[in-house]
């Protein structure tokens, strides 16, 4: 469908995440979406970049934390980006509530937008803007449209969205039949076998109004607290502090658990663009390109007679010998020390630090 000026796309990019799993580099005052992992831009700003086509998209509306304010302005003025609106959530209530933020704040109730989180990494933009474009009509028929990714191992560290029948008149979306939180081994390997599952990846396409409407039959008491948080919101250029103490009276939920396992009209779009949400260091070691003897190396690092590692040391000089599916992480004072497989654990590390501070 060709995209003209009345069905342009606002992107809302969710930067409220702390980023616990990538300890030691991720920490509270940065965590992994303002992290440089991959290259020299930030996931932040590389989200950022994939809606930088303003023949496509409308100026983003960003979601994040106020202790985040100057890393995220700096960031954005690094790459050029300049937002509509910058909405800075007074505390943490999950991402039902942040995208209703978003929906109140855009322009006209119809507004498409396009929810993505801003630490997701995406190889081929190409082939996601595509699935993006083509998701449009269906959008705009007061769908919510969510994006599946093809499975390509029975992984359970992500949830998956069953399919059922295509939707009359789109390209390629189909009816969302159920949502499946994140399984154990034994049933991803089955929904994989059975085939009609895909990843939940967390991104969404919808009207505002349709989002709005769907809080007020499914989740009235969130989008009462969001709407008088917005209501009462104090100002400055383009930052907007919603009320606090409204907004912390909403309740806490995920977009998945409040809206979407309940709404009538879910549509799952699959694609295939090379995603992953590098939800920890095992998932970066994986979409990471490996030297001769399958390691990984960010920094300084010498592994000899070593194989299947992951090492990320930019402060410290570390040498290794003999080992063998370790990851190895340093940042100023910490070093961490695991085996891989084990990364998805990283949290309880540093809550626990967190906890003896």
């Amino acid at each position: 469908m060709a995209i003209t000026q009345q069905t342009k796309i606002t992107p809302v990019i969710l930067s409220g995440g702390s980023g616990t799993r990538l300890w030691p580099l991720s920490t509270p005052e940065k965590p992994k979406q303002f992290l440089a992992l991959l290259g020299p831009q930030s996931m932040f700003q590389l989200t950022l970049q994939r809606c930088a086509d303003e023949s496509l998209y409308q100026k983003p509306i960003i979601i994040g934390s106020s202790r985040h304010t100057e890393i995220m302005t700096e960031q954005m003025e690094e790459v050029g980006a300049s937002p509509g609106a910058i909405i800075l959530e007074p505390c943490a209530r999950s991402t039902a509530p942040a995208i209703a933020l978003a929906a109140l704040a855009a322009e006209n109730p119809t507004d498409l937008l396009l929810v993505m989180p801003s630490d997701h990494m995406i190889k081929n933009v190409r082939a996601f803007q595509k699935a993006v474009e083509e998701s449009v009509s269906v959008a705009q028929s007061r769908w919510l449209v969510t994006f599946g990714i093809e499975p390509t191992e029975p992984a359970t560290a992500y949830g998956y969205i069953q399919q059922a029948d295509p939707i009359v008149g789109s390209a390629r979306s189909l009816s969302a039949k159920r949502f499946v939180e994140k399984p154990n081994e034994k049933d991803a390997t089955q929904m994989l076998a059975e085939g009609g599952y895909l990843w939940n990846a967390g991104i969404f396409l919808f009207r505002a109004d349709a989002y709005l409407a769907a809080l007020e039959k499914h989740a009235p008491e969130m989008l009462n607290a969001c709407r008088s948080a917005m209501d009462g919101k104090r100002t400055a250029n383009k930052l907007y502090y919603p009320d606090a103490d409204t907004f912390a009276s909403s309740p806490s939920d995920s977009v998945d658990y409040a809206i979407l396992e309940k709404a009538e009209k879910v549509a799952l779009t699959p694609v295939n663009p090379g995603w992953s949400d590098v939800g920890s260091w095992d998932s970066l070691f994986e979409i990471c390109h490996k030297n001769e003897h399958s390691n990984v190396i960010f920094g300084k690092a010498e592994a000899v007679d070593s194989r299947n590692n992951l090492i990320h040391s930019h402060e410290l000089e570390i040498a290794v010998l003999g080992i063998e599916n370790l990851i190895i992480v340093t940042h100023e004072n910490n070093v961490m020390i695991l085996p891989r497989g084990l990364s998805q654990d990283v949290k309880k590390i540093a809550q626990k630090l967190e906890n003896e501070d």
